[in-house]
């Protein structure tokens, strides 16, 4: 039996040749500087914080470069996959309005795009490299495996399958055939041409040179279900869609001599890689990484379901990749965050400590700059998910709704309190009568005098005055009501007036809102209306405390 004869009995029902592959996916036209990137996520769970941070990077040097940014889904682990991992992965993504120029509901050239479609193609490059006497199959049970671990541990010698305790590597073409016609299982190992004692030097864009042992390890490339490791897959997709750059999580870093073997074995031009920081977070004085499983934050569901935009993640993720990002952000308040140029050299070495308060805090500045109009487009789709109620509201006062949100929004400074759409409700909801009379309180802390409400509203009140106007009048009834018309009249003699003129605002914001502090009082009223006005002025009279 010659040696394609035997690699088709190791590696049987291939339908293509390995160069039938070479051919279908072709070299990219790509111009220099130009990047190929992916983001290779596992359906074992929910996208998470890590994830989003890796994917951010991807697509951004991707799209400063004018290149390409591939989603892969990497599902050969099919024991940890999780039903519907790969829906949920394309669905966080989806909801966060990101997109990728090739991958499964992207389209491409290159794909499939999820590992587990592409078994044909992986079984090729192992037929080659049986072939070419680089592979072997390997009938160590797990018992065996698990015993010869043991003897390791008590000679003290390194862990692992490499050269002498490499036993099937050993087997005869003969004695390979006899087993597999006896039915004994076996997986397909990698014949590695490493010396332990050599050195390696891998150049990450990030952390810059780091020197390591060359692979030895017979790894796995085969296993017995017919799928391929990840190592080995990650291999041929990178070289197949010539992948450019790998940008990857710095717990790969140890895994790198095992790459770039299976590079140099198969023949295939090694990508850059760049190995990203973890983001940690702070748990009382002990700073660890951040977990999907203990931390609710590091669900991107968690952001969707908050209302707070992915462009805000964007911001945030943005501020602890590059070092010089915030302070150039602060200074070009008319560009946003494609206008600035990444650099892997500017990205942290170190762990990324996560601050929900800052993320929050960077929100709120980024919606004191939105219009109303898309403030309130982007609060209707997200109530349509979350909030019917509400939604209904919005969409019936469409105009009146728009008008609120624009509240102190076209000032130099404009207010900062909202800081995600799922806060909108919780910040302008008095505004609207539905709401209003159903859940106002009033938790009176100190007692409002309702017949000067009834005389301002009536004698005073109007509402095609400006605001110096308004003020001037509220100044009026003060003085009526033996209150100072200002704070510093007051102070000067406390004991003169019952209060000052911001008393007289304070009970007219109480009792038209059921709220102490609201943005502008002004334009709140305007909105609002006399006959409103009087409505919630008599509901105030009836449920005062």
């Amino acid at each position: 039996m010659n040696r394609k004869e035997y690699s088709e009995l190791l590696v049987p029902n291939v339908l293509h040749d390995f160069s039938y592959y070479e051919e279908k996916y072709p070299e990219r036209n790509l111009k220099d500087g130009q990047m190929v990137t992916r983001f290779a996520p596992s359906p074992t769970g929910f996208v998470h914080m890590g994830s989003l941070y890796a994917s951010f990077i991807d697509l951004q040097m991707a799209k400063q470069t004018n290149g390409v940014c591939i989603l892969r889904i990497e599902d050969t682990d099919q024991k940890r996959e999780v039903e519907n991992g790969i829906e949920g992965i394309i669905n966080d993504f989806k909801n966060l309005g990101i997109t990728f120029d090739e991958g499964p509901s992207f389209g491409g050239e290159y794909g499939p795009y999820v590992q587990s479609e592409r078994g044909d193609i992986y079984r090729a490059f192992v037929r080659r490299l049986i072939e070419e006497d680089k592979a072997y199959p390997c009938f160590c049970t797990p018992e065996e495996l698990d015993e010869q671990r043991n003897i390791q541990e008590l000679e003290k010698a390194r862990i692992g399958y490499y050269g002498p305790w490499a036993r099937c590597r050993s087997l005869s073409m003969e004695e390979v055939i006899e087993k597999v016609k006896n039915g004994e299982k076996y997986i397909i190992r990698l014949k590695s041409p490493g010396n332990f004692n050599n050195k390696i030097v891998l150049h990450d864009l990030i952390k810059g040179n780091i020197e390591m042992p060359e692979n030895d390890q017979d790894i796995v490339i085969l296993k017995s279900d017919n799928l391929p490791t990840y190592h080995f897959a990650h291999a041929i997709d990178d070289h197949l869609m010539h992948t450019t750059n790998v940008i990857r999580g710095d717990e790969w870093v140890a895994s790198y001599p095992i790459h770039e073997q299976l590079f140099k074995v198969l023949g295939f031009k090694l990508p850059y890689y760049s190995h990203i920081a973890p983001i940690t977070i702070k748990e009382g004085n002990v700073v660890r990484k951040i977990s999907k499983r203990k931390d609710p934050e590091a669900a991107i569901s968690f952001y969707h379901k908050a209302g707070i935009p992915t462009e805000v993640i964007r911001l945030y993720l943005a501020t602890i990749n590059n070092s010089t990002f915030e302070a150039w952000y602060l200074q070009n308040p008319d560009k946003t965050i494609d206008d600035f140029k990444f650099e892997f050299e500017k990205a942290p070495i170190g762990g990324s400590l996560f601050d929900i308060q800052k993320l929050i805090s960077i929100s709120r500045v980024y919606f004191s700059t939105l219009k109303a109009s898309d403030v309130y487009a982007e609060t209707l789709k997200y109530t349509s998910l979350y909030d019917n109620e509400f939604n209904s509201l919005l969409s019936k006062y469409k105009d009146y709704s728009i008008n609120v949100l624009n509240i102190e929004r076209k000032i130099p400074r404009p207010r900062r309190d909202i800081s995600s759409y799922g806060d909108v409700r919780k910040y302008i909801w008095y505004m609207f009568d539905e709401l209003f009379f159903k859940e106002a309180k009033y938790n009176l802390e100190k007692e409002y005098d309702v017949d000067l409400l009834y005389d301002y509203v009536n004698n005073y009140y109007d509402a095609n005055d400006t605001k110096d106007e308004w003020f001037a009048k509220v100044k009026e009834v003060a003085v009526k009501y033996n209150y100072a018309s200002s704070p510093k009249e007051y102070k000067a003699d406390p004991t003169k007036f019952k209060g000052h003129v911001g008393d007289i605002c304070e009970a007219i914001r109480v009792a038209v809102t059921s709220l102490t502090q609201t943005p502008d009082l002004y334009e709140i009223l305007k909105l609002l209306g006399k006959d409103r006005i009087i409505k919630r002025i008599d509901f105030f009279k009836e449920n005062r405390n």
